[in-house]
């Protein structure tokens, strides 16, 4: 008589979309049937073999987290937020706040423990270019020198403004602040993306209008097909020398933002470009060891679109891991997508939809503690829309989507931001209405 199978069953639960892994335990008489030569003792050490590999799997459970809407010491009147971790590891929110009879001033507050401190302003002005699309930003250095950049007019046309950046040691007073551009033109500068560099230096990169001025165009930067928005860099230091100046690439969209990372071996900069046959895809420029690279396409949606869709990318980094998020609406059908990179963005995987269906865009992404990448973006609801957040993992699944916030549709909310230090993660966006004001949540990852 044949002697009985004694089968006993090992589940595992990965807690990953309901997923689970079962592992028979019958290691002597099932595998005796395969291979006879075996001894039992092999399969003894198989098997602890597998269950350690199960249970590193186990610990490799992607994070969970909940988001908390938190106060923060913005202003009625207060809008165009955003978010960035310094190098000395605090995390920095700035917008710009108006109040009635006021000019608008760029305003900032740190995050100290479980608080935000109290507001400080940068900059003020009575004419200032302020907008949904183009808005200030500050960056911090490791020994807690800042630098911030915003956007004061230079003409009469709607879009003829300059960038200005200033440096502060402390946050309580700026200097004089510094154009990173020399052509003199009233035509559209802004698009910023900042980075700081070695020695105290600030890595600028910026949408430049200059060409059109080249055939008198009165939109300051928004005219005739045939000129051409470029995409310029220059680096900074604090005494406002400028060097390095390039052009990276001489045709690209007119006002899509623009986003940028420091990874070990130099940036990244992600853009919408624009093709002579007006394709706005996204590109990419890589500078390493101190060259920058021709312009690549990062992926052919082939949109073809006659203006600026106000929509750029968002990119992030992490050791030699890239994730760069963007909106297309080839072929008319709406979409947000991710890619990812193990090689510091030399290349690419294949993009992955990270959508709900009928995406507004206005993207950002950061990269967490585990390595998966989280995503956000504002999902249409009908007559209005909600910022939404999904995670997506390195083999290219992905979790529910998350909803952050109700939102309006309307170009007001603006350009929502994220944030990551350690286990937290940081949201900013316009709350819309008269007046408008800026809110802020949090998620702590367990």
């Amino acid at each position: 008589m044949q002697e009985p199978l004694n089968i006993f069953v090992l589940v595992f639960d990965f807690s990953k979309e309901g997923k689970r892994i079962e592992v028979s335990h019958s290691f002597w008489f099932f595998l005796k049937k395969l291979v006879p030569t075996m001894k039992p003792k092999f399969f003894s050490t198989l098997f602890c073999l597998v269950l350690i590999l199960l249970f590193s799997h186990c610990q490799q459970e992607p994070e969970k987290f909940s988001i908390k809407e938190i106060a923060n010491p913005t202003g009625e009147g207060s809008a165009e937020p955003n978010l960035s971790v310094g190098e000395d590891g605090q995390v920095y929110l700035s917008w710009i706040e108006k109040r009635d009879n006021e000019n608008p001033a760029l305003k900032f507050s740190v995050r100290r423990g479980k608080n935000w401190s109290m507001p400080q302003i940068i900059a003020q002005g009575e004419n200032w270019f302020v907008n949904w699309a183009d808005f200030p930003s500050m960056v911090a250095f490791q020994d807690g020198s800042l630098a911030a950049h915003w956007l004061p007019m230079s003409g009469q046309s709607t879009y003829a403004y300059d960038v200005n950046i200033a440096f502060s040691q402390n946050g309580k007073s700026w200097n004089k602040a510094i154009v990173p551009h020399r052509d003199g033109t009233q035509t559209e500068h802004g698009f910023v993306s900042l980075l700081p560099w070695d020695n105290g230096q600030l890595f600028a990169v910026w949408l430049d209008g200059r060409n059109f001025a080249k055939g008198g165009d009165s939109q300051g930067g928004h005219g005739a097909p045939t000129h051409e928005m470029t995409l310029r860099f220059a680096m900074l230091n604090k005494e406002g020398q400028l060097s390095n100046e390039t052009i990276l690439d001489k045709r690209i969209c007119d006002c899509c933002p623009t986003s940028a990372v420091r990874t070990p071996n130099g940036a990244l900069v992600v853009y919408r470009d624009r093709s002579e046959k007006e394709i706005r895809d996204i590109s990419i420029v890589r500078l390493e060891n101190g060259v920058w690279s021709e312009p690549k396409t990062l992926y052919e949606d082939n949109w073809e679109i006659a203006g600026c869709p106000v929509n750029g990318p968002a990119i992030a980094v992490q050791g030699g891991k890239v994730a760069v998020a963007w909106f297309t609406w080839a072929n008319e059908i709406a979409r947000v997508k991710v890619t990812f990179s193990n090689d510091e963005g030399r290349t690419f995987g294949d993009p992955i939809v990270v959508d709900d269906g009928d995406p507004v865009g206005r993207v950002d992404t950061v990269i967490l503690p585990s390595g998966s990448v989280l995503v956000s973006w504002m999902e249409s609801t009908g007559t209005n829309a909600e910022l939404r957040v999904r995670r997506v993992h390195w083999d290219c699944t992905k979790d529910q989507s998350i909803t952050v916030t109700k939102a309006s549709k309307e170009r007001a909310t603006g350009m929502p931001k994220m944030a990551i230090r350690g286990n937290e993660i940081f949201f900013a966006w316009t709350q819309t209405g008269k007046p408008s004001h800026v809110k802020t949540a949090i998620a702590r990852i367990n």
